[in-house]
């Protein structure tokens, strides 16, 4: 079975998205998560603005698997146990 993979939607300059993103990583390896990081604007520039017309308003976003989970901040205890099921 495949690790469940846990994405931040962040963008430069995003206080709250950095403590978001510390506590993700410390974590990632408690649980045996794979974390990335995707800036929304960037991804605009890149030709992507999909994530940043659904979730700019919104950041940071944690999406689990590819949805959304919490937004604004880090949900922890239902990312612990969303993850234990």
């Amino acid at each position: 079975m495949s690790r469940p993979q846990v994405q931040l939607l962040t963008r430069d300059g995003c206080t709250i998205c950095a403590g978001v993103y510390a506590r993700l990583a410390e974590l990632a390896g408690e649980l045996d998560f794979d974390l990335s990081t995707t800036d929304v604007d960037a991804a605009a520039r890149a030709g992507d603005s999909g994530l940043r017309a659904e979730f700019g308003d919104r950041l940071p976003v944690v999406l689990l698997d590819g949805r959304e989970h919490s937004y604004w901040e880090l949900d922890e205890p239902r990312l612990r146990a969303d993850l234990a099921r």
